[in-house]
């Protein structure tokens, strides 16, 4: 979340910030700031506008009174819950994007699991757990998981080969998912739902997902949750550009142990293209906030301009506008995605730090396009400005291109939440694919 600090209290917020974490009253303040002006928060809760900046600057204490109060302004996407006895555990977590969204309605994240050196250092870097990073999925005994009520997966995507299915049964081998899926990332987290009988799940993957081979593939994995499993599954395809201004649709499909009253229709969906591209920028007025954790390295606070490092060189640009030119000619639409503050971009690919090509910024008629900064990449994923990105700029590039949309997984999250809040379920029903 943005924190609008003046030039001149750069040294009193770095100073008096670093007991931020902490403190859920401070942060419930820094998400409120996303949607209201300091004046409309101290009218709301009936201060001086002056005790709300001596908050935002860590200058006093936020009084308890006015947590209800801030809480009941946020938006529901960040509404916090508190929900005891509700464990998750988060695979192939990346950065952490879906952690976020279930830590912000009550959730413990008791294991985590992610392969890369590099996005573990940028999730112990925002995730104060009280547990390790459990490295390659695929050598870890699901027994040695602790016990959950929710797992979370944002799993790769690879080919099922659902081939000779039959003739394997004949020869009384393996069948089912662990036939159909044996040797895809897919089928550790079948296995661990096996073992662990979680109550609910959330699988994210790409779009395309829906359509692999034909469909067959997301057949396999219907058929692995709902039939070999025994969960009732809902799916659907949302796009990022309901929350923020990217085009990024991912399925996401989820499960229940019992049955369940869950409908993707319930999910308040903003129209698209509210949120424009200047939303997400840096701010070049005077207002861009100074963070501790970034310094100068993405914003020159001195001249108030982006670093001159992110504006593409002449040959990359030249490059760029050739190959467009070409494929152009051929009639294709490959090329480069030229955006302005008032846009919606393409997809955020890992592929992001090779040219920018994907959503290159505007910057003028005399002045080669930039690339978004890893800060505003982060931006454009939902994360707030206080996750920290301590790995460098290209590998940072890579894991926001990996990452989910915040808001998305938010709004999933607490759709979700009223299930696992109570422990009543609805009479028994059939097993049900469900999407919208």
């Amino acid at each position: 979340m943005s924190v609008f600090i003046p030039r001149k209290c750069k040294r009193m917020a770095i100073t008096l910030h670093t007991t931020y974490d902490n403190d859920a009253a401070w942060n419930y303040l820094i998400q409120a700031r996303k949607h209201f002006t300091q004046a409309q928060i101290a009218e709301s809760l009936e201060i001086d506008q002056r005790t709300v900046r001596r908050w935002e600057l860590r200058q006093v204490p936020i009084k308890s009174y006015a947590i209800p109060a801030l809480q009941g302004m946020l938006p529901f996407e960040h509404a916090a819950a508190n929900v005891d006895g509700f464990k998750f555990i988060d695979l192939f977590a990346g950065i952490g994007g879906i952690r976020t969204a279930f830590e912000g309605i009550g959730g413990q994240c008791v294991f985590t699991s992610e392969w890369d050196n590099y996005a573990q250092k940028t999730y112990l870097q925002n995730f104060n757990g009280h547990h390790t990073i459990a490295g390659d999925i695929t050598q870890i005994d699901a027994n040695q998981i602790p016990d959950h009520d929710v797992l979370l997966a944002g799993f790769p995507c690879q080919p099922f080969s659902i081939a000779g299915v039959s003739k394997k049964n004949s020869l009384g081998k393996e069948h089912g998912f662990k036939d159909a899926t044996q040797g895809t990332l897919f089928f550790d987290v079948a296995r661990i739902i096996e073992a662990k009988q979680p109550r609910a799940f959330l699988l994210e993957n790409v779009k395309n997902l829906v359509s692999h081979d034909k469909g067959r593939t997301f057949d396999v994995i219907k058929r692995t949750l709902a039939t070999e499993l025994g969960y009732h599954i809902y799916y659907r395809v949302i796009d990022g550009a309901h929350f923020t201004p990217q085009h990024r649709e991912r399925i996401i499909i989820v499960g229940f142990k019992d049955p369940v009253n869950f409908d993707f229709d319930a999910i308040p969906l903003p129209t698209k293209g509210i949120k424009k591209l200047k939303d997400i920028l840096h701010k070049s007025d005077g207002t861009e906030p100074i963070l501790q954790w970034d310094e100068s390295r993405f914003f020159d606070h001195n001249n108030n301009k982006v670093q001159a490092k992110f504006t593409l060189t002449d040959n990359l640009w030249t490059y760029l506008q050739k190959y467009a030119e070409k494929h152009r000619l051929k009639g294709n639409g490959f090329g480069f995605g030229l955006v302005t503050g008032e846009s919606v971009t393409r997809t955020l690919s890992a592929r992001y730090h090779k040219d920018g090509s994907e959503i290159l910024v505007y910057q003028g008629v005399d002045k080669n396009p930039r690339r978004l900064t890893p800060r505003e990449c982060a931006r454009l994923m939902g994360f707030p400005d206080t996750f920290r990105i301590p790995v460098s700029d290209t590998r940072a590039y890579r894991q926001f291109g990996n990452s989910v949309v915040v808001d998305v997984m938010s709004h999933v999250a607490k759709l979700m939440q009223p299930i696992l809040e109570t422990d009543h379920f609805e009479p028994e029903l059939p097993l049900i694919y469900k999407t919208a």
